[in-house]
């Protein structure tokens, strides 16, 4: 026997006895079969209490689509019963994703038309909640009719349909523009609260609009003057606060009228601030600040004070009501004053700068977002006549800031040091300290900053690479400091030793311990492979700065000749036959770096980025013996030498051209003409693309850069390029930045090959790739015979 449908209270007691889910899905299970059987057989008379039931089984999160059209049934009918559920219905089911949405368009007019005050509210209700561009443009003139009807109730909710409608359809503006001018005048709170929205709403979206509303400010003035002076309602007022929506809505449309219009902010300065002799205190200082409601009221006056032409004092009144409010308790509070004064410091820094200690004191905020904010108004703070003290508090936050925060803190110090700092020592100190304490976090031009700072600074090189030696000598874990220090040390070791700096306490240090402390960094493990690079470089060039035998110097060079970095390798087997064979030429290449001149910005980043590659020594290739040379020809390339083709020898264009190499002076070139990217290979979504570039100190060399994308919806594992030249050219492959190239365009895999052709002959490639797509094995060898001219004439 089957079990009578429930009603809508035993229905939500039943699912809320549910022990289970199970239980629960079972009981609705059942009543939607009753709903949908009652449906069916057209019960006019219950329909209404059967879609109660199915929508709170909606709100429940089960389906409930089956009776979107019972719910137009409903709003059909004449009885207020059926039109409540069936409306409720409609906003709950219906959305302009279903077509069933517009078939509700004529039963909406025909409500809004009757006359019956609660009728017309359901109907505005459904049309602000889900009418689509269609439906609005079709139900504007009767919404408009509705705001000057005489029940406040109709004309309230009109306005916030109204306001649904602009945002749907900006077009409809000048069918609402000139209502809104009469329903100012009114005195009932909702009515001028959503005329306030709509206004807006209309400013925002139509400059006709905003030009309108520009004559109606004096208006709005004097509505906040009374709200402010005398309220509005008792029963309005939050907190002694009369109205505070009201304010702050009013506040709102103010700030986006007098945006850019002088005589709008002339009218509203009277407003914002204390005038007058004996006039009453307004908005912005009598305000009662103890409640969230004063807060609201004072945040919208500053917020319109900053975007409007405002006076010069009432932004610094603006600026010290922040300021208050960096003082309160409310940490959300304390959060949007310093996001405030934020924006504000730019155009107001002298005004902003008088509450630098209380922003300096919420450094010390436990809540991270608090104290990320009060970093960034910190830094943006600092000039040239606060750098030393404000340094001093970004250091000592430095020192115990989370961890998320010190990349910034440690990058913010540099920039402002760089910036504003009164000596070159004061900056060296300022930099070395923040590498002392974060030097892992620091941004990676730090040492590129770093050395050209101090290679410029030469009376101050002694001092240098005293407190560089001090420093690596206490802690070798942090990278950016070790490889700066032993740039210093392998520029500078000769003043190191001489012991003569009268600036900073006497160091005694003996050529051994220097050399044993970049051992030392060689061999540990924290030490990253560029840091060891820098060590190595440092070595070689104490070898010509040190009065000792270099035998210790070579045999470290010796060990890293089969060091398994290829970088590391290349570069100790570059300073072995520097010693071998270019002995007598050693001291020449190994002088100290010059002064790379600064001329401006551009020149600037390419001084830096020079400089950087000149301590790594990337240009320099390694001498080779000719006939020893396995370089692969295009008639035998890849017969089973693919470890000679992942791992050819250096080049040796001639004796002389290793030491161009390393004689190379760290300057910046003009950039060469662009030579035109070639795509070589594409396969299932699979692409190589070959970049060109030709030094302008060395036209004869040819650096291309190999580029392996994936377009595919598979991932490329084991990806292998491997190339070969004709004997009249010299090949050097660089190792890839990877094996695998993620589906869908990931990280790309990139190679180096650098190529040698002093005659100038066309250059011909011949490659052969190997990876693995979709779970198989592709093989591909093909000839490149088609590069661009500017790549070798």
């Amino acid at each position: 026997m089957v079990a009578p449908s429930l009603k809508l209270q035993d229905l939500i007691e039943e699912i809320r006895g549910a022990k289970t889910q199970a239980q629960e899905r079972e009981v609705i299970q059942k009543e939607c079969a009753h709903i949908r059987a009652s449906f069916r057989d057209g019960d006019p008379v219950h329909r209404h209490r059967q879609l109660a039931k199915l929508l709170y089984v909606h709100m429940l999160g089960y389906p409930a689509h089956f009776g979107q059209m019972e719910c137009l049934k409903l709003i059909a009918s004449s009885r207020f019963t059926d039109k409540r559920v069936g409306y409720l219905g409609a906003m709950l089911l219906l959305d302009e994703r279903h077509d069933a949405h517009l078939l509700i368009t004529n039963s909406i007019k025909n409500d809004l038309s009757q006359g019956i005050q609660p009728v017309q509210g359901l109907a505005l209700c459904t049309l602000s909640t889900m009418g689509s561009a269609e439906m609005c443009r079709d139900l504007a003139p009767e919404v408009e009719k509705l705001l000057l009807q005489p029940s406040p109730y109709v004309r309230k909710k009109a306005i916030l349909t109204a306001v649904h409608m602009i945002r749907k359809v900006p077009e409809l503006s000048s069918v609402f523009l000139p209502p809104c001018v009469h329903l100012l005048h009114e005195r009932h709170h909702g009515i001028l609260l959503g005329t306030i929205t709509l206004i807006t709403e209309l400013c925002e979206r139509s400059p006709a609009a905003l030009r309108h509303f520009r004559k109606v400010v004096p208006q709005l003035v004097q509505i906040l003057r009374t709200l402010v002076t005398t309220g509005y309602s008792t029963e309005h007022s939050i907190s002694g606060v009369s109205d505070p929506f009201l304010q702050v809505q009013i506040l709102r449309l103010l700030r986006i009228l007098g945006r850019n219009h002088e005589e709008s902010s002339e009218t509203m300065n009277d407003l914002l601030a204390q005038v007058g002799a004996g006039r009453r205190a307004l908005v912005a200082t009598n305000t009662d600040t103890s409640r969230n409601a004063g807060n609201a009221v004072l945040f919208e006056t500053v917020l319109t004070i900053m975007d409007i032409r405002s006076a010069a004092g009432l932004r610094v009144l603006a600026v010290n009501i922040l300021g208050r409010f960096l003082l309160n308790s409310d940490r959300n509070i304390r959060y949007v004053a310093l996001t405030s004064l934020l924006r504000l410091v730019q155009s107001d820094h002298s005004a902003v700068q008088r509450h630098r200690p209380t922003v300096v004191d919420c450094l010390q905020e436990t809540d991270a977002s608090l104290s990320r904010r009060a970093l960034e108004l910190s830094l943006a703070l600092v000039n040239s006549s606060n750098v030393r003290a404000m340094m001093q508090e970004l250091q000592a936050f430095l020192e115990s800031c989370p961890p998320d925060l010190r990349a910034d803190c440690a990058s913010g110090i540099l920039l402002a040091a760089e910036r504003f700092a009164p000596t070159k020592r004061w900056h060296i100190d300022t930099i070395l300290h923040v590498l002392t304490t974060a030097g892992t976090h620091v941004r990676d031009d730090a040492v590129a900053n770093l050395t050209q700072l101090i290679g410029g600074a030469q009376e101050l090189h002694a001092y240098s690479v005293r407190r560089l030696y001090n420093a690596l000598a206490e802690d070798i874990s942090q990278q950016p400091l070790v490889q700066v220090a032993a740039w210093c040390i392998g520029e500078y070791g000769d003043l190191l030793l001489e012991g003569n700096c009268e600036e900073i306490e006497p160091l005694q240090v003996d050529e051994e311990e220097v050399l044993a402390l970049l051992e030392k960094v060689l061999q540990s493990h924290m030490s990253l492979p560029a840091t060891r690079g820098y060590a190595l470089t440092a070595l070689m060039k104490l070898s010509t700065r040190l009065q000792g035998d270099n035998n210790r110097i070579r045999q470290v060079v010796s060990i890293y000749k089969s060091c398994l970095d290829v970088e590391l390798q290349q570069r100790a087997v570059e300073y072995d036959t520097l010693f071998r064979k270019y002995d007598h030429m050693r001291a020449a290449i190994l002088e100290k770096m010059p002064l790379v001149e600064r001329d401006g910005p551009q020149a600037d980043e390419e001084a830096k980025e020079s400089k950087a590659a000149a301590q790594l020594s990337e240009a320099v290739p390694a001498p080779t013996e000719p006939q020893a040379s396995q370089l692969l020809d295009l008639l035998d390339l890849l017969d089973g030498a693919s470890g000679d083709a992942q791992h050819p020898p250096p080049l040796d264009p001639s004796p002389g051209g290793a030491l161009v190499y390393l004689l190379d002076l760290p300057c910046a070139p003009p950039p060469p003409a662009p030579i035109p990217d070639l795509k070589v290979f594409e396969r299932e979504g699979v692409q190589l693309n070959l970049s060109f570039i030709r030094p302008p100190e060395n036209p004869a060399l040819l650096l291309i850069t190999a580029t392996a994308t994936n377009s595919s919806e598979g991932d490329v594992t084991d990806f292998i390029c491997q190339a070969a030249v004709p004997k009249s050219l010299q090949l050097q492959m660089q190792a890839p930045s990877g094996n695998t190239v993620p589906a869908r365009g990931g990280l790309p895999i990139t190679q180096l090959f650098r190529i040698l052709n002093p005659n100038k002959a066309p250059v011909r490639l011949k490659l052969r790739l190997t990876y693995n797509h979709f779970h198989q094995s592709v093989q591909e060898i093909f000839e490149v015979n088609n590069l661009p001219v500017e790549s070798w004439q």
